[in-house]
């Protein structure tokens, strides 16, 4: 098959580490002139903070979300200079935050449309996050129907909020919520057969009710942005289907912040139109893995040193 008929697809928050991207920045100057301008968009020492640390610095959820589209865009253009030709391909996807590096991809946004909006989101998100002590905890191992019930209980007994936020697939879901009802909700899912359950390092419940003050904040933020026709369609993370047409990508953005994650149905409805070869573009292999799990007849490739560039583009 050829380069251009792979689905590009970004991974999101969690998948970052201190070091990303170095040796492709110190490798290209068409890369470390997109890191200056990131931080021209952000007005922070961004590039210092992927480059350099430290980790509580990149952790920053509004640091967070820029560096990690700013370095899977990298990786494209990288990929790119060494084709000696724009990179195409048959859809694109990502997850949660990696859903904008997807949309600049394919044309949906510009670099500088995409690092803004993600900075934005970024301190709205975190902002969010500070108003009610919440987290997130992937259950392993039990129907959705059982981790319903349990969150729904959980946020009778507890009070606040805990549902179901991410549906990564491989028996992997995530729940977030307030902390005392995401704790219960724990102990109930573990009662019901869960295989474990295990608390992540994250601030906030993000695709939960409890990011509603950001999604009310970003919507006119989405509402002003740049937001152009895709180039191939997007899969977007709260339906789990094609968009192409701005109004349509708005729509998504605006509905994504507060809801689940469907990565396991985008999956399954990629494959299903015969798309079954994924190319991951940031650090690590975090969505392959989970693409691998998902649908183990897909081909995964994951491009995030300069060595992985050369080796994929020849």
């Amino acid at each position: 098959m050829p380069l251009d008929e792979h689905v590009f697809v970004f991974p999101g928050q969690g998948a970052q580490a201190v070091g990303m991207c170095k040796d492709i920045y110190d490798a290209l100057p068409e890369v470390r002139a997109m890191f200056a301008r990131a931080d021209e968009i952000t007005g922070t020492a961004l590039s210092k903070a992927i480059l350099e640390g430290p980790d509580t610095a990149l952790v920053d959820t509004a640091n967070q979300q820029p560096a990690l589209v700013l370095v899977g865009l990298a990786i494209k253009k990288a990929i790119e200079i060494k084709l000696g030709r724009e990179l195409g391909c048959s859809a694109a996807a990502g997850l949660s935050l990696g859903e904008y590096a997807a949309l600049a991809a394919v044309g949906a946004l510009s670099f500088d449309e995409a690092i803004r909006l993600v900075r934005k989101r970024g301190e709205l998100m975190k902002a969010a996050s500070e108003q009610s002590a919440s987290g997130m905890s992937v259950v392993m191992n039990l129907d959705i129907e059982k981790i319903r019930a349990a969150c729904e209980q959980a946020s009778k007994e507890a009070g606040g909020i805990v549902t179901p936020s991410n549906f990564n697939g491989g028996g992997q879901i995530v729940i977030g919520g307030n902390l005392e009802a995401l704790a219960r909700a724990g102990e109930l899912c573990k009662a019901a057969g869960a295989k474990r359950v295990l608390k992540l390092p994250v601030a906030g419940a993000f695709h939960t009710p409890l990011m509603q003050p950001a999604a009310d904040a970003f919507a006119s933020v989405i509402d002003r942005a740049d937001i152009r026709k895709a180039t191939q369609p997007v899969y977007a993370n709260f339906s789990a289907t094609r968009v192409i047409d701005p109004a349509e990508i708005r729509e998504g953005l605006k509905r994504q912040i507060t809801s689940p994650v469907l990565w396991e149905q985008t999956i399954k409805h990629l494959v299903e139109t015969g798309r079954k070869k994924f190319l991951e573009l940031g650090p690590g292999s975090s969505v392959s893995n989970m693409i691998k799990r998902i649908s183990p007849e897909a081909e995964c490739k994951s491009v995030s040193t300069w060595a992985d560039v050369q080796a994929f583009a020849g």
